[in-house]
């Protein structure tokens, strides 16, 4: 366990702290979160980073307690399993999930954490970690869809100190890029990760000069407790006590065709606090889509969602997680035994929020999302360049893809977006400059989104044609099972990935595969999922269908769903519509389901290849 060195000496005084400072201090942590993303925007080289944003940043009290953050990190997690001093002018580095207890989850994150030091004590810590597209290992990218240990997927840092007091452990440095495809990005995006943590550190040392060290911590535990009073409140109200609530969704496959795997997460709430128990999940996977999730990191998920759903006005810190027990089964899917690979954790990721939309719905279906894009799908392509100027360079591309927001209680789903609030899409024109491809097609894909009063946003379709021979990789899912929908809502469309090649053929991909050959002319079409709906579709505005139709998002077969009659240009025949919908509401059930998970997964499985033109996975099996 860590050993904190500090020279000041006496303890820290409680104090009170009036509601102005307290808010010019609560802003002053936000702000200075935000100014973490900016100085990493501006320095980093990778696509990944600098222009899609995926990065997470951390601000903590002394004990390591989240007060602003992105879906952050355990820090009390890092800490316990780092052995050594730590010292002013120290910052760790570490990108090996199982040495930090799952403060990151797969070698691609590299984690640097930072003590904040003021008048020689500690009064907070920074971190942020950050996505490297690369960090060597087998394929480039560093995210083998066939990986089944973790040495398989590149170079894995322990915990170690990237910076003595100041001084960088040069050597140490030049070892970790030697390992990696591309280590002027390592370089350029962990020198701005840095650099962030060193913003947040001077942030937080004016704020202790200012209003002075017994009043920013003093602060910082009012805020928790704050954050704890709240909560305890909204789990009392949308709880039941004593109730056990339990849902259960999927992962599709794990790259080397078991699947799907079964995720169950039960919540019961006795008094003032709730058990997330993740017992009946599949095992781990022999691929490498296992999620190696901490407890700290449940109990912020869900926050964040409970927070986002219910009262999004109550500040995202660490101070309710006293009143979240976790249970999490050793050798399952959300906890592997070392070395299992993780490069595909992603999908894992996603799929916790839609777990926790389906248990919190079950108590108050006005709250509950449908499922929707709940993953971060991964496109990559690389190689050589062939003749001409650029003759013998290495090109290498990672990115990330955008699908189908659920529909909400409050309105329709986004089309083509991230699950991540603050990633955004790399334009068009940037990789049409930096790299040897076209974008042909980047377009919403009418009717993906499912049926409801609220429709799911759609997914997209981005043909990529390629312009220099090199192989590509794909990470995604929800090819086999579908996102659902909710309160009478359809489920939406699957994903599907298919390259048209250069002489002809048509080749469909699975949606885990890497070291795929392209050649010049090949043309790939990276088509994603939509979100689920919400409500009964029969209750939408027909004239917004019809509008929809114009726009192009929906079809006139598509329009259909929602009991709607219109033609090529959305024209909406009124008559012929209360007609139709008058039909659909006489055969079907009442009330409507809550949830609609689109066919049983025995059904799925049987026609699976007619429908996708992939083999059905196999039931996965124990390690």
């Amino acid at each position: 366990m860590a050993r904190l060195i500090e020279t000041a000496t006496g303890p820290l005084r409680s104090v009170d702290v009036d509601l102005v400072t307290l808010d010019l201090i609560e802003n002053g942590l936000r702000n200075a979160r935000y100014e973490m993303d900016e100085v990493l925007f501006r320095t980093a080289l990778s696509p990944g980073i600098r222009e899609q944003h995926d990065e997470f940043p951390l601000i903590a009290n002394r004990d390591g307690k989240m007060m602003v953050g992105q879906f952050g990190l355990s820090i009390p997690d890092f800490l316990e399993n780092f052995d050594g001093d730590i010292e002013e002018g120290d910052v760790l580095l570490t990108s090996d999930p199982y040495s930090c207890g799952a403060a990151i989850s797969h070698a691609n994150d590299w984690l640097v954490v930072l003590p904040i030091f003021f008048e020689g004590r500690i009064v907070g810590w920074a971190a942020m970690f950050g996505h490297m597209s690369d960090v060597g290992g087998k394929t480039p990218a560093s995210m083998p869809t066939d990986a089944r240990t973790i040495f398989e997927e590149g170079v894995v840092i322990p915990p170690f100190k990237l910076y003595r007091r100041g001084v960088l452990a040069e050597d140490a440095l030049r070892i970790i890029l030697n390992q990696v495809r591309k280590p002027d990005w390592n370089r350029a995006d962990l020198n701005g990760i840095v650099a962030a943590c060193r913003t947040a550190s001077r942030r937080v040392q004016e704020m202790c000069a200012r209003f002075g060290v017994d009043t920013y911590d003093s602060a910082l535990d009012q805020l928790l407790d704050r954050n704890y009073r709240a909560m305890k409140v909204l789990l009392e109200t949308v709880f039941a006590e004593g109730e056990t609530l339990s849902f259960t969704d999927y992962i599709c496959d794990d790259g080397l065709g078991y699947g799907p795997y079964e995720l169950k997460l039960s919540l019961t709430r006795t008094g003032e606090k709730v058990l997330l128990d993740f017992t009946g999940s599949s095992p781990q996977a022999q691929g490498p889509i296992n999620y190696y999730i901490n407890e700290n990191l449940v109990r912020m998920f869900f926050g964040i969602y409970m927070i986002t759903v219910a009262d999004p006005q109550i500040l995202w810190n660490d101070g309710f997680y006293p009143l979240v027990d976790v249970t999490i089964p050793d050798d399952s899917f959300w906890k592997p035994a070392y070395p299992a690979a993780l490069n595909a954790r992603n999908h894992g990721i996603g799929r916790v929020f839609d777990l926790f939309g389906g248990l919190l719905g079950q108590t108050n279906p006005g709250l509950l999302n449908a499922a929707g894009f709940s993953s971060s799908p991964h496109f990559m392509y690389s190689g050589t360049y062939g003749p001409g100027e650029r003759k013998g360079e290495w090109f290498q591309l990672y990115s990330i893809g955008f699908g189908g927001i659920p529909g909400r209680p409050v309105g329709d789903g986004p089309d083509g977006h991230s699950l991540w609030p603050s990633f955004v899409n790399i334009p068009c024109e940037y990789l049409e400059s930096y790299y040897p491809l076209r974008v042909e097609r980047w377009e919403t894909v009418a009717d993906t989104g499912g049926a409801g009063l609220h429709r799911g946003g759609n997914g997209v379709d981005v043909a990529y044609r390629f312009l220099e021979a090199g192989t590509i990789a794909i990470h995604d899912d929800r090819w086999l099972t579908y996102p659902w929908g909710v309160n009478g809502g359809e489920p939406g469309a699957r994903g599907r990935k298919w390259l048209e090649r250069a002489d002809g053929r048509t080749e469909i991909l699975g949606s885990k595969v890497h070291d795929v050959p392209v050649a010049p002319g090949d043309v790939l079409h990276f088509v994603t999922w939509g979100g689920g709906g919400w409500g009964d579709p029969l209750a939408r505005d027909p004239e917004l269908v019809g509008l929809e139709v114009r726009r192009g998002l929906v079809t006139p077969a598509g329009a259909r769903r929602y009991g709607v009659v219109c033609d090529e240009a959305g024209a909406v025949d009124v008559a012929a519509t209360e007609e139709v919908r008058a039909e659909l509401r006489r055969g079907r059930p009442d009330p409507l389901p809550t949830f609609d998970m689109g066919p049983p997964i025995g059904t799925v499985l049987d026609r699976c290849l007619e429908e996708t033109g992939l083999p059905a996975p196999r039931p996965p099996v124990a390690r």
